[in-house]
């Protein structure tokens, strides 16, 4: 069994104990935690562990995107019809795109974000993926690129009526294949979920089909929910009910599903959502992108519903992200006190816990038997650190430091900013020359 011994370390354990250890030290056995402890102490007890320095640096668990796209990769540089709206928005770009995608597009559209991931410290990655013309295998694809990787994934495939039924079939047998890919999968880095579009194209037969699909392998939907107000129109004048109440009523929320966005939601669903137990996912990036709003998470928090933190595909670097949401707090309800703690705990905290009990082991917080997923930022603490004010250390100084290692489930996927596990000018110059391809099929959509 592999042994790592982190040493000389600013450790930050977060999780329920949330200690601060100077000249910290980590030792990694196999894919787990094994032991945290004084840097004297357990390089005494572990002489022939392997070593990596951090050198005053912080080390603490990796990052975790409670949301994501990594079809979406490929837009960059891409030029579409600019959207009046949400909808726009989706019919002139996103829409497209996956239907312009091989199955060799979703690899290196998988591989860019995970590498810009591991260089960020995101270990833990919950994608959303869509391919209308190159469904059957795309799952599997994906995460082949994940085992290769290294990270830690739970992947789905977005199903939808918008191309037709036999494409609603075609994405119920995908996600079924993959929900037993990864029943049978032992590595503890792979997690399946049944992904949904959105209720707006989702016909009551297809959503009555999917509910089935969860039923069986007891799992949960990965679905947005009121991300534009179309989403609510649309459930209004075909189903004579809002979004949350159609999918509680089709017993599409609960304890495993995901709703991602939630923007447009009144107190009635807020109120469904915490009676089912349904985890929603914020994505302010996205959102002020896209123009769809602010949702209302601070209302959500109080009334104790857990709030996790995505990207929506905007970017793999959750840093990046928790200041954005904190920023759009600020302007959002006008006041620069509102918004710090909810979103520091949402990142930190609240991502935890979703990827704890879908992956069914501790993830987020270095403690002895939690996974391995350690990262070691360049920030060394240059005012005093303690419990109590770690989250300032994190958003305000983790944030704006380079990421040097990269450790999930044990293995080091970077180590001095060097990328262990993928090539990443092999893998760009391959997407270079796939690109214009999908652009051209893009364009004659």
């Amino acid at each position: 069994m592999n042994k790592i011994l982190i040493t000389h370390g600013t450790v930050l354990t977060l999780g329920k104990d949330n200690r601060v250890l100077k000249d910290g030290a980590v030792l990694i056995c196999g894919d787990k935690i094994a032991a945290i402890d004084a840097t004297d102490t357990l390089l005494a007890a572990h002489p022939d562990a392997e070593r990596i320095d951090a050198r005053g640096r912080v080390v603490m668990p990796g990052f975790i995107c409670a949301h994501h796209h990594f079809y979406s990769t490929l837009c960059c540089g891409l030029s579409s019809k600019p959207g009046a709206n949400f909808v726009e928005v989706l019919e002139n770009l996103w829409w497209k795109l996956d239907r312009a995608l091989s199955l060799e597009d979703c690899v290196v559209s998988a591989q860019i974000p995970i590498l810009r991931a591991i260089r960020s410290g995101t270990t833990t990655i919950f994608d959303h993926h869509a391919s209308p013309n190159a469904i059957g295998g795309s799952l599997h694809a994906i995460a082949d690129v994940v085992r290769e990787s290294g990270i830690r994934a739970s992947l789905c495939y977005e199903i939808t009526d918008r191309n037709g039924l036999d494409g609603a079939d075609a994405g119920i047998a995908e996600s079924r294949a993959f929900l037993e890919e990864a029943k049978a999968d032992k590595s503890g880095r792979l997690h399946a979920l049944v992904g949904l579009h959105a209720a707006m194209t989702i016909g009551q037969s297809t959503l009555d089909k999917c509910v089935e699909l969860i039923r069986e392998f007891d799992s949960g939907f990965h679905v947005h929910v009121a991300e534009g107000l179309a989403d609510q129109e649309d459930s209004q004048a075909k189903y004579g009910m809002r979004v949350v109440e159609r999918l509680a009523k089709a017993g599409a929320l609960g304890p495993k599903t995901m709703a991602i966005h939630c923007i447009h939601v009144d107190d009635r669903e807020i109120d469904l959502l915490r009676e089912t137990n349904t985890t929603v996912v914020h994505n302010p990036q996205s959102n002020m992108n896209n123009a769809v709003g602010a949702a209302r998470i601070i209302d959500m928090i109080q009334k104790g519903i857990r709030v996790g933190l995505g990207t929506d595909g905007m970017t793999s670097d959750m840093r990046e992200e928790v200041r954005n949401g904190l920023w759009l707090r600020h302007h959002e309800h006008k006041d620069p006190r509102v918004g710090f703690v909810e979103l520091a705990t949402m990142l930190l905290m609240n991502n935890a816990a979703i990827a704890s009990d879908a992956f069914g082991q501790t993830i987020g917080s270095l403690e002895v038997g939690a996974a391995a997923d350690v990262i070691i930022s360049d920030h060394i603490p240059f005012t005093p650190i303690e419990p109590g004010n770690v989250l300032g250390h994190i958003v305000f100084g983790v944030t704006a430091a380079p990421i040097d290692t990269t450790i999930a489930a044990g293995k080091v996927l970077m180590q001095n900013k060097e990328l262990k596990t993928m090539d990443a000018e092999k893998i760009c110059a391959e997407a270079e020359k796939l690109a214009p391809a999908t652009w051209e099929r893009f364009a004659a959509l």
